[in-house]
């Protein structure tokens, strides 16, 4: 028995530097700390950063020199490892990193700072940290800041491809900028997306193709699976997704006959609003065919009304135009009313409903 009371006595001491015996904390049970956790995520295209920290607080202290002292590795927050965790590779301040969860260390100084991306990221704080486990080093330039009293993590900057996460606290600012190469990211993730149950979908093949296509990325790759989305399901709107790739591949005669496949089994609402998308586009000569079309597909069709309505407000007849707008209004649910009474408004104006 002595000799339990005497190992416990040794642990408890040895923890001591680290829970301060003035308030209720402690190692081993799930008690209330001082410095709180958090989470902050930013998502970069379809990768996701993740910082997990504690968060200090300034307390009266003068914390940079003093608190944290100058030449030595900080732990970036307080308690465990601040971690950061990347699902897929990155750039930091343009130099590569692996995906993974990395401690997150800083080497202050009164100049540059050191950014540390461990590849331990279990130990408590940075008291056994070691610079032979890093995964990557990279100096940035510390800035000032709005004062804060307890230390954030924010993602600033936020791109299509790259974000700023920013360590601040009392009035400084810490910043280093995140990279990503989404379309290869993208690209490569699809293959495993597309074993699930995306699969068994025109939508989901339909979309691959379409994000390519978007992007003028992989167009080969696009036609294939937009071939898989026609034999899964063939609609109106992954024929007219096979034309738009064959006409960006050049292959106009095939993207001409997809084109007549797709309006073969069109709605009247598909055909308006694959005119909207072209109005979008700034192809206003094709929308106008599409609207035409879709009253020949169907002249009740409550939607075609404002089709209808946007060809006479182009040549100014905004009489007739209003008729049209009027039935497209009273024909709509109630839940699409308040997108067309805009309309109306317009028009009574004399103005042109085509234009912003």
């Amino acid at each position: 028995m002595l000799q339990k009371h005497a190992i416990a006595a040794v642990l408890l001491a040895g923890l001591s530097f680290v829970i301060p015996s003035a308030q209720a904390q402690s190692a081993l049970l799930d008690l209330p700390r001082d410095s709180q956790h958090a989470t902050v995520m930013q998502r970069v295209g379809i990768t996701d950063v993740t910082i997990n920290y504690h968060r200090p607080q300034v307390k009266g202290r003068q914390i940079w020199g003093k608190v944290v002292p100058y030449g030595e590795v900080w732990r970036a927050g307080a308690n465990e490892n601040t971690t950061i965790t990347f699902s897929d590779p990155v750039t930091i301040e343009g130099q590569p990193l692996a995906k993974g969860i990395y401690g997150l260390h800083l080497l202050p100084t009164e100049g540059d700072w050191t950014v540390i991306f461990s590849k331990v990221h279990t130990a408590w704080g940075s008291f056994t940290y070691k610079q032979d486990e890093d995964a990557l080093r990279v100096t940035v330039k510390p800035q000032p800041s709005e004062v804060h009293e307890v230390l954030t993590y924010d993602f600033d900057d936020v791109k299509a491809d790259s974000a700023v996460a920013t360590l601040r606290w009392e009035k400084l600012a810490i910043p280093f900028k995140i990279g990503v190469n989404v379309h290869d990211i993208v690209v490569a993730s699809l293959p495993n997306q597309l074993q699930g149950l995306p699969q068994y979908t025109w939508e989901g093949w339909d979309d691959a193709a379409t994000y390519l296509l978007t992007n003028k990325f992989a167009l080969e790759d696009a036609l294939k699976y937009e071939e898989i989305s026609i034999k899964t399901e063939p609609r109106f709107d992954n024929f007219m997704t096979k034309a738009q790739i064959l006409d960006a591949m050049g292959r106009k005669s095939d993207a001409e006959q997809a084109r007549a496949q797709g309006l073969q089994r069109a709605t009247a609402a598909q055909l308006y609003a694959w005119g909207r998308q072209l109005q979008g586009e700034g192809k206003q000569d094709q929308a106008f065919d599409f609207f035409r079309q879709a009253v020949k597909k169907d002249p009740n069709d409550w939607v075609t009304h404002d089709g209808t309505a946007r060809i006479y407000s182009a040549k100014g007849d905004f009489d007739n135009a209003l008729k049209e707008a009027k039935l497209v209004v009273a024909g709509a649910p109630d839940n699409q009313k308040i997108f067309f009474e805009p309309t109306v408004k317009k028009l009574e104006a004399k103005q042109d409903i085509n234009k912003k």
